[in-house]
């Protein structure tokens, strides 16, 4: 009698330990999700893709990229937030062509404004979470080379995380996340495995 009324005991104890460790994991993922959608909500990525991966191309690449960070960087200037800087992107997207095609050597580029899914990607200063991003997407010639990624709005492809033009458009949390502290492989993993749970699920129901 004693051994069933233990048994009980420890079966409960063990249900209410995994309803404790779903319950955070369920925090923890509503966590992420927030806190990477806010993030991705105040930011614009930079995808510039080489013509193929030859070490020609790939230089031409960097010198499109920097043509084009160079004609956006007064068009940006003084934007408040990320809708303000996609609508001056959108309407500079003929603008943005043109500047790239000017550094590409007689390669044709395609320009486009849209949602985009990003590897986890580390920078300087900084680093940011996998995850979909509002994208200026260059594509050089066939686009079959290498990529190179970056964020055009706020300017952290041109200046530091800690830059004031950076801090003036990006609250403290947002700085916090990206910032390559001792945690942020763990705060980004939790981000990464919630949108690869999403994708599974998404994968699954269609």
């Amino acid at each position: 009698m004693f051994f069933v009324f233990q048994s009980k005991r420890n079966l409960k104890t063990w249900e209410a330990a995994l309803l404790c460790a779903f319950a955070l994991s369920l925090l923890a993922a509503c966590w992420a999700q927030g806190r990477q959608r806010a993030l991705a909500d105040g930011l614009i990525r930079l995808h510039v893709i080489a013509a193929d991966d030859s070490e020609s191309e790939q230089a031409l690449k960097l010198r499109v990229r920097d043509a084009v960070l160079a004609y956006l960087e007064a068009k940006l200037d003084g934007a408040a937030d990320a809708d303000e800087a996609a609508g001056t992107v959108r309407a500079e997207l003929e603008g943005i062509r043109t500047a790239a095609e000017s550094a590409s050597e007689g390669r044709s580029v395609a320009v486009t404004l849209g949602q985009e899914r990003y590897p986890l990607r580390q920078y300087g200063d900084f680093a940011l979470p996998a995850g979909e991003y509002q994208s200026l997407r260059v594509t050089i010639g066939e686009g079959e080379g290498h990529n190179w990624w970056c964020v055009v709005f706020p300017p952290l492809c041109l200046r530091s995380a800690e830059s004031p033009a950076v801090q003036s458009v990006m609250n403290m949390d947002d700085l916090r996340l990206i910032r390559q502290d001792e945690g942020y492989e763990l705060r980004f993993r939790i981000v990464e495995l919630w949108g690869e749970m999403k994708q599974w699920l998404a994968e699954r129901n269609s």
